[in-house]
């Protein structure tokens, strides 16, 4: 399943990827489920992201790996994570951090998202949380790097 968010932000892509730090990582979580961060190393490949999700009871450890970085020929910089251990009931995760140069100097952020389960009809009963919870940073993302036109 592929979910595409994009948020037009008032800073220039080298700006916008220097912020996005442990604390901006932090600040983009959603209020559900809570979780603990046990290790962020940053966006670079080699890099990982470990955190512990408490749903009621359960708990879950989710630890993503940055398998890659860089800057494509249009000036785009990215940098990407999948998931390494996924909370159930998740199978594949990769995603694809793009900011993408903007006009006058804004950028737009792109959260491209792939994710799976074992089952296509649990993937689509999935798909609106995924969308919510990605949809949660597009207000901070413009609190943040401030808010721009999609002009």
């Amino acid at each position: 399943m592929y979910l595409t968010l994009r948020t037009p932000v008032a800073q220039p892509p080298a700006q916008v990827m220097a912020g996005f730090t442990r604390e901006l990582f932090l600040a983009l979580a959603p209020p559900f489920p809570k979780f603990k961060l046990h290790r962020f190393d940053g966006c670079r490949r080699g890099d990982q992201v470990e955190i512990e999700l408490f749903i009621g009871p359960l708990t879950q450890r989710w630890t993503s790996l940055i398998t890659d970085h860089g800057q494509r020929p249009d000036g785009t910089l990215y940098f990407v994570d999948e998931g390494q251990q996924l909370p159930a009931p998740l199978r594949f995760w990769r995603h694809r951090h793009l900011i993408e140069p903007g006009p006058q100097g804004s950028s737009v952020i792109v959260d491209a998202i792939e994710f799976r389960t074992a089952s296509p009809m649990l993937n689509a009963l999935l798909y609106p949380a995924m969308w919510a919870q990605f949809a949660w940073r597009k207000p901070i993302y413009r609190r943040v790097f401030g808010r721009a036109d999609a002009g």
